[in-house]
């Protein structure tokens, strides 16, 4: 296994937005159109989106956000993964821990210390798969999403 990270361009646009996870996660992701509609909407470098591709094939992506406004009003910016969309047939082999190690490592590049993560609680979620990177939950949500938190 030897995956990169890719910027979304116009060249591999449509390969980006063709991922699909499995269908008994699609109620916890947005959809990648979804994601890239947003890092669009987000001025300012906010939004990091990315293509995890190896071996000349997309198998995820990942959108990171840094420095976000966490409340709205200005008393608490943090920085973290935002999505994480890993293809159906691509999961288990990696994929998520290089995307999470990617983002703390692009975190720590911008001095940042802490990484911020959140994820749908219910059945089929992601629970298991942070908490085992070492993210804990902060006792926060955000909507129906739990917080978790990963010290760098």
């Amino acid at each position: 296994m030897t995956p990169r990270l890719e910027a979304v361009t116009p060249r591999n646009f449509e390969t980006a937005v063709a991922l699909r996870v499995r269908p008994d996660q699609e109620h916890a992701v947005a959809p990648v159109v979804r994601s890239l509609a947003e890092a669009y909407v987000h001025p300012d470098g906010v939004a990091w989106p990315r293509l995890i591709v190896d071996e000349g094939r997309a198998v995820g992506f990942l959108m990171a956000f840094f420095d976000i406004d966490w409340h709205g009003d200005g008393s608490l910016y943090r920085s973290g993964l935002w999505r994480l969309n890993i293809a159906a047939g691509e999961q288990g082999r990696g994929y998520g821990r290089f995307a999470v190690e990617s983002v703390a490592t692009e975190i720590r590049r911008r001095g940042g210390t802490r990484m911020y993560v959140d994820w749908h609680a219910g059945p089929h979620g992601p629970a298991g798969f942070y908490t085992r990177l070492g993210f804990r939950t902060t006792g926060e949500s955000d909507g129906d999403q739990v917080v978790g938190v990963l010290n760098l």
